[in-house]
């Protein structure tokens, strides 16, 4: 695949291109935070199915994804979402629409783990709408899915921090959004939860769900449909897990510190150690 045209060390896979306006999409995107630059004319359309950002330390990935949320205003490009500006969108639609999960979630430790889950459906109801019957539903079929259902009269400061996350989770789940952003979804998640969350994450994209997260684990990150992989506030490739040429960039930005193997029908990285 020609590389041809690009900056040295960028890598693009071909199988976006014609991605159709629909959607999220970033046109040129620049944000700086303080004195560090965090995104450089960063240009990016996501497709349906489960997409994960991933790079080194600093690369500018949670910075990207408060940019897709509509958090972080940018200083210059553009942010379209269904073709729109997503900065024209009224912040009860957006939120109806893009479901989100901070890396350091906060909610006050005194409500119990269902008023947390609740919330979620703020964007429905608005402040004064009491939950009916079918948002009481949405509530139960979240906390299902993440797991945490066994201990909804708990207060969230009784819980351990991946137990909290789980919670977390599970408000973002209670949206119901078309699209669900997640960073670093897997915080404070032990393996067993980590495989469930994949699980949950491929349940949500059958459900015609579109994904995007931040995942700091790369083996996590290669079950994704898609990677965007960043460094210094830049895209330095895109494209479908199995793609070598995404393989040779992963490892590039990591200074040849990890290797792309297969194993059985996945995809794993492996730390490149001589010993």
């Amino acid at each position: 695949m020609s590389t041809s045209g690009r900056p040295k060390g960028e890598y693009r896979s071909a199988q976006h291109e014609g991605v159709p306006i629909s959607g999220l999409r970033v046109e040129g995107v620049s944000v700086a935070l303080g004195s560090t630059q965090a995104l450089r004319e960063v240009s990016l359309a996501l497709a349906p199915g489960w997409t994960a950002i991933v790079g080194p330390n600093g690369a500018g990935k949670s910075t990207l994804l408060r940019v897709l949320a509509g958090l972080q205003p940018v200083d210059t490009g553009t942010v379209r979402f269904d073709g729109q500006p997503l900065a024209a969108m009224r912040a009860r639609e957006r939120a109806a629409r893009i479901a989100w999960l901070a890396q350091q979630g906060e909610a006050s430790g005194e409500l119990t783990v269902r008023e947390v889950v609740q919330l979620g459906r703020l964007a429905r109801l608005g402040l004064f709408t009491a939950p009916g019957a079918a948002d009481e539903a949405r509530v139960d079929a979240a906390m299902q899915e993440a797991e945490c259902g066994a201990w909804q009269q708990r207060r969230l400061h009784e819980l351990s921090g991946g137990e909290r996350q789980r919670v977390l989770l599970a408000r973002a789940l209670a949206v119901d959004a078309p699209w669900l952003l997640l960073d670093e979804p897997t915080t404070h998640l032990d393996p067993p939860h980590q495989v469930a969350l994949v699980r949950l994450v491929r349940r949500q994209v059958h459900a015609g769900t579109t994904v995007v997260s931040v995942l700091h684990d790369l083996s996590l990150a290669l079950l994704a449909d898609t990677l965007v992989v960043m460094r210094q506030g830049r895209i330095r490739a895109q494209g479908a897990r199995d793609d070598p040429q995404l393989h040779a960039a992963l490892s590039d930005v990591f200074d040849g510190a990890i290797r792309i193997e297969r194993f059985g029908a996945r995809w794993i990285a492996i730390p490149h150690v001589e010993l």
